[in-house]
């Protein structure tokens, strides 16, 4: 048993939890905070990643020291300074060896990157820009607390391109309060249009951890939470969007992710196929091998708790059985599914057999295909993904 993994390269994940605005859907550790802050919370980062060799020493954890992608994410990473992302880039180089060809990437918001950033983040290696778009449509962009405008976005969307930046990918949520099919469309042909490389499709959750969501469980009326759509319609939209895209040269190639091959993200691939990773910052996660098996920890979400010291504060061991339940749910997943010779070969039969026939259960119902020694995820089956996974889990728990 092991960690999946084409390379043995590290993927880093970088959290920069700060924010202009804090969208009402959002339920990710991050919020506004002043100049002062930031600057401090730079300066812990850097400690952290100083002591990435000490703490994966003490977790028994292997740290492979060669990268081959480095994820800035948030929050809007696209708010440092120059010198701030400058001084970060310094503390990995000081102990990690960053491949030539590593894809870089920095989430951003439309119109939330300056040119001073923008040139020295492209400097520095950054190749990959994903916008927090949501929706090409004013009225619904800032019905959750979007602070831009349709025209704004392909703007900065150009811009971008413009300056030579050779991948840059947009988010849009599937479900916002007032979004109808048509407006859906819309959205997706301004996407599919503008000279985007990649697009990543989400459904509105509707959870206790953002306010929207806790306003739509409490049947209130703040946040827009009445223009919310039925989940019927939102999976409509969902189905809608894999179909548009297809068109247009974004092949789905996860459940949530759309692109050409020569575009896919490989950072979040990483993640999918069980490659070793880690994350430094607020809420960040890592998986590290340890022996034959592997160990996952992450950081603190609250920045009040967050200090250098707290690395590795939640640590989970990851066993064979563990293994082999994060191959199944990460590897179905991605369109391409699992191969089931693959599984055969690294684990249990007693873990294995179970599962098999899960999948005779779901393939009857048309969850699920089994050809190819392949298994994979219907577009049905995405749709329902969380309960195609808990009953596949079921059966090898029994």
């Amino acid at each position: 048993m092991r960690i999946d993994s084409a390379s043995d390269a590290l993927g880093i994940y970088i959290s920069v939890p700060f924010c202009r605005a804090k969208c009402s859907f959002c339920n990710f550790a991050s919020g506004v905070s002043s100049p002062a802050t930031i600057d401090r919370y730079v300066g812990m980062l850097c400690e952290e990643i100083d002591a990435a060799g000490v703490t994966s020493e003490r977790l028994g954890a292997d740290l492979p020291r060669f990268v081959d992608s480095i994820y800035f994410g948030g929050g809007t990473p696209s708010l440092l300074a120059p010198s701030q992302l400058r001084t970060i880039f310094a503390a990995l180089g000081r102990n990690f060896e960053v491949a030539g060809d590593a894809e870089i990437t920095l989430e951003s918001a439309p119109g939330q990157i300056a040119d001073d950033l923008l040139d020295e983040a492209m400097g520095l290696g950054v190749n990959r820009v994903s916008l927090g778009v949501q929706s090409f449509v004013d009225r619904e962009s800032a019905a959750v607390g979007r602070l831009h405008t349709e025209r704004e976005c392909v703007r900065e969307i150009t811009r971008l391109r413009a300056a030579g930046l050779p991948e840059v990918g947009a988010d849009l949520i599937a479900g916002l309060p007032y979004q109808t099919a048509e407006s859906w469309n819309h959205s997706l042909a301004v996407a599919s249009g503008v000279g985007l490389t990649h697009l990543s499709v989400y459904m509105l959750e509707i959870d206790e951890d953002s306010r929207l969501g806790r306003e739509v469980l409490a049947g209130g009326q703040r946040f827009h939470a009445h223009g919310v759509p039925q989940e019927e319609l939102a999976a409509t939209l969902y189905e809608q969007a894999c179909a548009m895209l297809s068109q247009h040269r974004f092949t789905q190639y996860e459940i949530s992710n759309f692109a050409a091959v020569e575009h896919q993200s490989r950072h979040n691939k990483k993640y999918w196929q069980r490659a070793p990773y880690i994350g430094f910052g607020l809420d960040a996660h890592s998986m590290l091998r340890r022996g034959e098996g592997a160990v996952r920890f992450a950081n603190p979400d609250e920045l009040k708790d967050y200090v250098p010291a707290s690395r590795g504060g939640q640590v989970v061991l990851v066993a064979e059985r563990e293994a082999f339940e994060e191959t199944i749910f990460l590897g179905l997943r991605m369109n391409a599914g699992i191969p089931t010779n693959d599984l055969r070969e690294r684990f249990a039969t007693e873990l294995v057999v179970p599962c098999e026939e899960a999948v005779r259960e779901l393939v009857a119902e048309e969850l699920m295909l089994a050809e190819d020694d392949r298994w994979r995820l219907t577009l049905r089956g995405r749709l329902v993904s969380n309960e195609v996974f808990g009953h596949l889990l079921e059966k090898v728990l029994v």
